[in-house]
């Protein structure tokens, strides 16, 4: 005798308005878009993303001499980072109409709102401490030794913010929703989209492997565009639905 094992029904909710799908697809065309301006700008000023690489004595200086760039670039990507769970949040709505009652769901909104904080506390470090930590150091009367406890004291902040911001929000829990919303996706028939959340999810996993010590090297900037990609792909296909159903 064999027995089959049912998957639980996903629970729809209520339908999804034109106007919310419409204000959801801009919102992720946004979120979308978004990243390209600190990318731009604190590219040009500090040689970001590979500045968050650099030692003490190299990027201390640049964030002293560019201070206005590095707010303004990662005043723009904290305003990325803290619109992840509105536009997380939205597109499950409005992607699979399943109720939020539903506990896969629940979870993935959970982590995609863990992600939020975890990428904010992580960007947070440097529009607070690595502006005060490059005063100091550059300071004509700070001592050699002193800046050496400085190049310690950056060192520590930097790897602790990073691995709460880019290993835990920016991967690990980044991946979490991603990874629930291909199932619901798939299981709601939108197969390709589904498919394609699936794979940013196991890209961000990959990356998340820094921590254990393993160099991931180009897989960091493919997991990335692949997120971005994905909302702008997304985004799109709700505001060709909108226009279909408005017809």
């Amino acid at each position: 005798m064999t027995t089959t094992t049912t998957l639980p029904a996903m629970g729809r909710s209520r339908s999804v308005s034109h106007g919310e799908r419409r204000f959801t697809a801009v919102l992720l065309l946004v979120e979308g878009l978004l990243i390209f301006v600190p990318t731009i700008v604190l590219g040009a000023a500090i040689g970001w993303p590979a500045s968050l690489d650099y030692p003490a004595e190299q990027i201390l200086p640049l964030v002293a001499t560019q201070l206005d760039q590095v707010r303004l670039g990662y005043g723009a990507y904290l305003l990325y980072s803290l619109l992840f769970f509105p536009t997380a949040l939205l597109a499950t709505r409005a992607l699979t109409g399943v109720s939020f009652a539903n506990p896969l769901l629940q979870i993935g909104i959970g982590f995609a709102a863990l992600s939020t904080l975890a990428r904010s506390i992580g960007i947070i470090r440097w529009l607070s401490a690595m502006p005060v930590l490059a005063a100091l150091y550059g300071d004509p009367t700070q001592t050699e030794s002193g800046r050496a406890t400085i190049a310690t004291v950056f060192t520590t902040t930097n790897a602790f913010g990073g691995a709460i911001g880019e290993a835990l929000g920016v991967s690990l829990c980044a991946a979490v929703w991603f990874g629930t919303l291909a199932f619901i996706l798939v299981r709601s028939g939108s197969r390709w989209l589904g498919g394609a959340a699936a794979v940013v999810a196991l890209l961000l996993v990959a990356t998340a492997l820094e921590l254990l010590g393993v160099a991931v090297g180009p897989l960091i900037t493919v997991g990335t565009t692949g997120v971005q990609l994905w909302f702008i792909a997304a985004g799109v296909k709700l505001l060709a639905s909108a226009r279909s159903a408005a017809v």
